[in-house]
């Protein structure tokens, strides 16, 4: 009964769509989970469900991951519905926790290599070993061009091939990287190391040579659950199916619409390819949008909607699930500074407005974009930290703050509260909880160092438990020494804690993360889509990016780009991405007939997109087509006849000249786009409430096939004095 009635409580609150996929039988499971879907709360509910009626062992489920943060939630997400032993882990630690406990039993009683943490060094001295000098940045994309290959189970005598298959932009030429590669492995070698990829490699490895190993890794985990799997990497793929061995109690989830990381050698084929690969899958699709609100909900579908390609067959509607909220903003500025410093007012105003700093964000393409906005929050006094720049825990003030905390554990009384304890070992560096000091440096030292204090009280928020034999468990409160212990972890992994400033984030390092108030901003073609996208899978991903930056917004989005990077210079076109943005936010008019007409008032500030290819429209005639005037026409010849027909009898009743009626543009898209309702009459350029009640009825029966004799009585022309 008790487990019964705990069972209940997992189903509680969930939507049908979740229940679903909670219920779902065991074997393979697919959820495509829509951006505030509540993924995480459904596929823990699953573990939990399946476990508290008895279906699985929590302690046979291996729940895999990308990131730190994501494999803590989930743990943290389990106990609180009660069940724990789950293992909730990356791909990489879970793949080094067995290497490291099978490598006696694998190497001959040898020790596992030493594991690198950057390749940058090794790949700085194999470049130079093959004639080729590379500086940091070099180094570092020779380093990213090797870790794609590698994930991608390409071998260095492979890799030219396997590069120009996949259209790689690489640093050098093909062939230079490939020696660069060689010569890399060969130094690893040479030196006892591996790197991360040879990790997942040896942990595949030591399933599939080593049977007695296979038995036993398969006799731990035999449930498995993958957390973001339009994110898998060729390697990755094949380390999971090693795990599962045949078997197929897997569940899956991810979303197609934000596969964002291709460039790193992740691909969504598997997740496309999910029902083929396992025959009477279950699929179920999360589309209620428990995050942001209708309008940003709206302008994410609009944007989506025009993806093609792959990963297009499986994109989501999302339906908002929150109250309505304020329409997204769009701007339009004269150059980069112009757009930075009127972000920079009003994240100023909306933290003087009760928003707190931390929730908001300001995302760009690419990293280089984030320097014209730390000058101008600076200047307009908002704090602001950049996401993924500069390492939190690489930071002087930080590791220097862990020092005195170790040394602090010596003078401190172990009894003493946590919080207490972190504020007296800060003292000794000179922190002090008051108000944040003025300038810019000293600034976000504070508040780095005040970052370490939320972070323990949050820690000290949870006794840690120790196990006692099988049954039984104690609490006892965290110490300064265990959070010495835990900021050693964290640096290890570089769990940055969340500092209380207006995040800078490029759109990859968004991903995963939420803000009440998000900008998106430098939104202008070149840089978004980048010029680097010259392939049309290349330019969806582009596409997705934005989908994804749109998604991080709970309530209030705003989206911009300048006509110019500086003041004077080359004059650029907005995104091609950026769909009209009204769609939803009309209002009604009285005496429109009886569909809703919606605003036309702010027609002239919207943004228009091709029908056809998706570009921006900027030009009115393009605008009124609906397309680019290099894109084909698809005219109804007998139409178009029909209305000038039509508009020369009208002009004639009202003795004007027939582009008062209607301009040639205007007939001609009409004539292409053949509206059949009020709502994609009144969409057309050139044609308002007020025209729209004059000749829209008339229009509609032209479209719908009726012969103008049967709509043109003169007297219906006449205008009221």
């Amino acid at each position: 009964m008790v487990v019964h009635s705990a069972a209940e409580r997992v189903l509680a609150g969930l939507d049908p769509e979740q229940r679903s996929a909670v219920t779902a039988p065991a074997g393979p499971v697919c959820i495509l989970a829509g951006a505030g879907t509540g993924k995480t709360r459904a596929v823990t509910s699953r573990i939990a469900h399946r476990a508290l009626t008895g279906g699985i062992s929590p302690r046979h489920v291996l729940a895999v991951t990308f990131t730190a943060r994501a494999a803590a939630e989930m743990r943290a997400r389990l106990t609180a519905l009660g069940v724990t032993g789950v293992q909730a882990r990356t791909f990489h630690a879970a793949a080094l926790r067995q290497v490291r406990y099978f490598a006696p039993r694998l190497l001959a009683g040898r020790a596992m290599p030493e594991l690198l943490d950057s390749k940058v060094r090794v790949v700085t001295l194999a470049a130079a070993k093959v004639g080729l000098r590379a500086d940091r940045a070099a180094a570092r994309d020779l380093a990213g061009e090797i870790e794609w290959a590698k994930s991608s189970l390409v071998e260095p005598a492979e890799y030219v091939v396997a590069a120009a298959k996949a259209l790689r932009d690489t640093p050098h030429e093909p062939a230079k990287v490939a020696e660069v590669f060689a010569a890399y492995e060969k130094l690893k070698r040479g030196n006892g190391v591996i790197d991360f990829e040879d990790m997942l490699r040896a942990a595949v490895w030591g399933i599939e040579e080593h049977p007695d190993v296979a038995e036993q890794v398969r006799g731990q985990y035999r449930h498995f659950v993958v957390d973001e799997y339009q994110d898998v990497n060729p390697l990755q793929q094949r380390l999971l199916e090693a795990w599962l061995g045949g078997r197929d109690d897997l569940t899956v989830v991810g979303d197609a619409s934000q596969t964002i990381y291709s460039f790193t050698g992740a691909t969504s084929s598997y997740l496309v390819d999910f029902p083929r690969r396992h025959r009477g899958a279950t699929v179920v699709r999360l589309v209620r949008d428990y995050r942001s609100t209708p309008q940003v909900v709206g302008l994410a579908n609009a944007v989506i909607s025009q993806a093609r390609g792959a990963e297009a067959r499986l994109r989501l509607e999302l339906v908002g699930q929150r109250p309505p909220g304020p329409e997204p903003e769009l701007r339009i500025f004269t150059d980069e500074p112009a757009e930075a410093s009127a972000v920079a007012a009003r994240c100023r105003a909306l933290i003087d407005g009760g928003t707190p700093a931390r929730q908001i964000a300001v995302l760009f393409r690419i990293n280089a974009q984030s320097e014209a906005y730390e000058k101008a929050l600076t200047e307009a006094e908002v704090p602001y930290v950049v996401q993924g720049a500069e390492r939190f825990f690489e930071r002087p003030e930080v590791r220097q703050a862990m020092v005195a905390l170790r040394a602090a554990t010596r003078s401190i009384p172990g009894e003493t509260p946590l919080p207490a304890a972190v504020l007296d070992g800060l003292s000794a560096v000179g922190w002090a909880p008051d108000a944040a000091p003025a300038g810019g440096a000293a600034r976000e030292r504070w508040e780095a160092l005040a970052a370490l204090v939320q972070l323990a009280e949050e820690y000290a928020s949870t006794p840690e438990v120790l196990p006692i034999g099988e049954a039984a468990a104690v609490e006892r409160p965290v110490t300064l020494a265990d959070f010495n212990d835990e900021l050693a972890r964290r640096a290890a992994q570089q769990h940055v804690p969340t500092v209380d400033g207006v995040t800078l984030a490029s759109l990859h390092s968004a991903k995963g993360l939420e803000w009440d108030a998000v900008f998106l901003v430098g939104l202008a073609e070149g840089t978004l889509p980048t010029g680097y996208a010259k392939t049309p899978e290349q330019v969806e991903e582009e596409r997705r990016l934005l989908y994804v930056g749109i998604t991080r917004a709970r309530e209030w989005l705003w989206l911009s780009y300048a006509a110019a990077r500086s003041p004077g210079g080359r004059a650029r076109r907005p995104s091609r991405f950026l769909p009209q943005l009204d769609r939803s936010g009309g209002t009604e008019r009285a005496g429109a007939g009886a569909g809703a007409v919606r605003r036309t008032e702010r027609r002239r500030n919207q943004i228009v997109s091709c029908r056809i290819c998706g570009a921006t429209l900027l030009a009115g005639a393009d605008r009124k087509l609906g397309r680019c005037p290099t894109c084909p026409s698809d005219i109804d010849e007998g139409l178009y006849e029909r209305l000038r027909d039509w508009r020369q009898r009208v002009a004639g009743a009202q003795k004007v000249p027939a582009y008062v009626v209607f301009t040639d543009a205007t007939l001609t898209a009409l004539a292409e786009r053949q509206p059949g309702r009020t709502e994609e009459l009144i969409a057309i350029a050139g044609i308002g409430p007020r025209k729209l009640g004059l000749y829209g009825e008339t229009v509609l029966a032209l479209v719908g096939g009726a012969a103008v004799d049967d709509v043109c009585p003169e007297k219906t022309f006449e205008i009221e004095s």
